[in-house]
C-alpha cells in the first residue's frame, strides 16, 4: 500500500504544482497596486482568474480589494504583497458576494473582512452553492476552499487607513449589494462589478437594469482619476462609463421590445448583438444568461390582469 500511495504523490506533485496564478502586481498609483484577470470565462486553463483585484498600501498597512476566486488565489495573492511590501495587511473589503470575489478569503481570515451587510446576506445564502459551482468549473485549483463569511459590516461613508481615505458607496445594480470605493487621495475607483469593460456584464442577481444604470450616473459624478472596474482592462477615462450605458439600455430596450412582441425565451437569446459590442469578450455567452436571468420579468410587466 505504501508503494502505491507513494505512486499517486509523485503522479499527482505535477498537476498541482501547474496550478500557479503567477500573480504579478502592477502598480497604478501611489501606494496602490492592481493585479488583472483574464476577460474569459471560467475555465481549467485560468483557475478561474477572471477578475480584478488590488490593494493599497497605506502607512497603517495594507488594505486588499477583493480577495479572489479560491483559497489558493487567496494565498497567491498575500505572497504577492508580502514580495511588495513588509506592511501587514489590515483590512479587506469585499464589492459583492459573488465568487471570483471572494472564495479567497480563507487567506485572510486574521484580519478583519468587510462587505455590506447585504454581501454578508447574499454569500451566506448563496455561498457553499457557488464554491461548488466553481467546483465543478476549474477543478484542482478550488481544492481545499471554503466559504469565509465577512467579520465586519461596512457603511456608506468615509474609512481612514493611515494616509488613505477611502470612500466607501453603498450601490445596488449588479446584485441588490454592490460596494464601490473611491481612494480620494489617489482619485481610484473601484467600480466592482458595476463596471465591466471590454467584457460582456453579468445580471444573475440584478434587481434591474434601471438600477444599474442610475448607479453608473454615480460613480461617474465622483471625482475619480482611474476606473478599476471588475472585469475588464483599467482606464483613465470615461470609456467604461459610456459602454455600461450603452450595453444596459441596449439589453433593456432589447427585453423591452421582445415582451412588448411576445417574443419568446428561445428568440430573445438569438437576438443579432450590434455590431459595436462585436470585441467585447462572451457577449452572445451572457446575452443568453442574461435573457434567461431577467426576460422572465419584462414578459410580466407586460401581462394584463382579466380581472380588473
Amino acid at each position: 500500500m505504501r508503494w502505491m500511495l507513494l505512486l499517486f504523490m509523485s503522479l499527482s506533485l505535477p498537476v498541482l504544482a501547474e496550478l500557479d496564478y503567477r500573480l504579478t502586481p502592477r502598480q497604478i498609483a501611489e501606494d496602490t497596486w492592481l493585479l488583472e484577470g483574464s476577460t474569459d470565462n471560467f475555465a481549467r486553463s485560468n483557475g478561474g482568474n477572471i477578475v480584478n483585484t488590488a490593494f493599497i498600501v497605506t502607512e497603517r498597512g495594507v488594505v486588499v480589494i477583493d480577495s479572489g476566486p479560491s483559497r489558493r488565489y487567496g494565498e497567491a495573492l498575500r505572497k504577492a504583497i508580502a514580495a511588495t511590501t513588509d506592511k501587514p495587511v489590515i483590512q479587506v473589503l469585499l464589492t459583492h458576494h459573488h465568487p471570483d470575489h471572494v472564495l479567497g478569503n480563507q487567506a485572510f481570515s486574521d484580519v478583519p473582512i468587510g462587505a455590506l451587510a447585504g454581501t454578508t446576506e447574499r454569500l451566506k445564502q448563496q455561498g457553499d452553492a457557488m464554491a461548488e459551482n466553481m467546483y465543478r468549473l476549474v477543478g484542482d485549483w478550488m481544492r481545499g476552499t471554503e466559504v469565509v463569511l465577512p467579520t465586519e459590516t461596512l457603511a456608506p461613508g468615509v474609512r481612514t487607513f493611515g494616509n488613505h481615505d477611502l470612500r466607501l458607496l453603498s450601490l445596488g445594480g449588479h446584485t441588490g449589494a454592490d460596494l464601490a470605493i473611491l481612494d480620494q487621495k489617489t482619485g481610484v475607483l473601484f467600480a466592482g462589478d458595476l463596471v465591466f469593460y471590454q467584457r460582456a456584464l453579468t445580471t444573475p442577481n440584478s434587481p434591474g437594469l434601471s438600477v444599474w444604470l442610475a448607479d453608473i450616473d454615480t460613480l461617474q459624478a465622483l471625482p475619480w482619476t482611474l476606473i478599476v472596474p471588475g472585469h475588464g482592462p483599467l482606464a483613465s477615462d470615461a470609456g467604461p462609463f459610456a459602454q455600461m450605458r450603452d450595453y444596459l439600455g441596449w439589453l433593456d430596450q432589447l427585453m423591452r421590445d421582445g415582451a412588448a412582441n411576445g417574443s419568446d425565451m428561445a428568440e430573445m437569446i438569438r437576438s443579432p448583438i450590434p455590431e459595436r459590442f462585436a470585441t467585447i469578450s462572451l457577449s452572445r455567452y451572457e446575452l443568453i444568461r442574461s435573457v434567461s436571468h431577467l426576460y422572465p420579468r419584462y414578459e410580466r410587466e407586460q401581462m394584463k390582469r382579466v380581472d380588473q
